[in-house]
């Protein structure tokens, strides 16, 4: 059994983020079967001040370096190895964001421990840790067992729920004195996108739109829907690849990942790659012109119809219901 899990805290300019708690909640309920710690570990200058938010955590430990800032993936990965070492810990659990992308398979090889990637379930027999895998975007889940609950975890984002990995409870801090890695690749600059558009990942209401929009021109009759919904208008691949929309509305694997109340998807069949990103809004509802589009298969509700036609109906009647 693994004496001990490592996870690794994504954060930026003072904000963690989402996967964390994700990491942490998942890891909280495996500890309690594993009958081990749970470590989050924070690189970077000011690590210590995170601490207050990682209170689902047993300890806190810190590299404050600040080569660690926007560590390089060598710096990081020579860091855990050795907190892995000091800890006697051979189970951590990572991100499967931009963020962490590259550090699993690696520090892998390094610890010559197995690598489960975009893990969407983890529960314990036995002596294993059996995780579920999301292989081909979606279309195939396979169960990994990891004997001795030994490996290393790159976690799907929005695969856990977050709240069980946040508390108010302020855990201990260890500051660990680990030697940075000399890097070949060294962070610069952080550069931010001009803002200006709706962030989609704020909203309640989000009606989405697919192919089956048709025309740049009926993006409109969505815009209405969603003034009168009080949200934004988001939208598959196809429709940002037309440039009907900006890039920022995009929803998907490729775009943005959202989880408002309630989610209206008008023509959009349902591939996986859209699914990803935004499966876990509390309501559903689809409108597709064929019976048979998958984004039926998980939809809270479903139309069979054609949603030019649709759209313009259901603003009339919201319209009305509001008086």
């Amino acid at each position: 059994m693994s004496t001990g899990i490592l996870v690794l805290v994504e954060h930026l300019r003072g904000a963690v983020a989402d996967i964390t708690f994700e990491m942490l909640g998942a890891a909280r309920k495996l500890s309690e079967a594993l009958k081990g710690p749970v470590h989050a570990v924070v690189l970077g200058r000011d690590g210590a001040g995170l601490a207050a938010r990682l209170g689902a955590a047993d300890s806190v430990l810190v590299v404050d370096d600040p080569a660690l800032e926007q560590p390089s993936a060598d710096a990081a990965i020579g860091v855990l190895q050795q907190i892995m070492a000091q800890k006697q810990a051979a189970l951590v659990l990572l991100g499967g964001t931009n963020v962490s992308f590259g550090l699993g398979a690696r520090l892998s090889a390094r610890t010559q421990l197995p690598f489960v990637n975009f893990c969407k379930g983890a529960r314990v027999e036995g002596d294993a840790l059996v995780l579920t895998s999301q292989l081909f975007g979606g279309k195939i889940l396979s169960d990994v067992k990891l004997a001795g609950a030994r490996g290393i975890v790159s976690v799907y984002p929005g695969a856990f729920p977050a709240d069980p990995g946040r508390s108010d409870r302020t855990p201990p801090v260890e500051k660990l004195a680990v030697p940075v890695p000399a890097a070949k690749v060294i962070f610069q600059q952080f550069v931010e996108p001009e803002t200006g558009d709706v962030d989609i990942t704020k909203q309640t209401v989000l009606v989405a739109v697919g192919r089956g929009i048709q025309s740049a021109d009926n993006i409109q009759l969505a815009e209405e829907l969603a003034r009168k919904l009080g949200g934004a208008v988001c939208a598959s691949r196809p429709v940002i690849d037309q440039g009907w929309l900006p890039l920022s509305r995009q929803v998907g694997k490729s775009g943005m990942s959202v989880k408002p109340r309630v989610y209206l998807a008008f023509g959009i069949s349902g591939a996986p790659e859209h699914w990803d990103g935004m499966q876990n809004s509390e309501c559903i509802i689809a409108v597709n012109t064929d019976p048979k589009a998958p984004i039926f298969d998980g939809a809270h509700y479903g139309v069979v119809g054609d949603a030019v036609e649709l759209l313009p109906l259901l603003t009339e009647k919201i319209q009305a219901r509001k008086g």
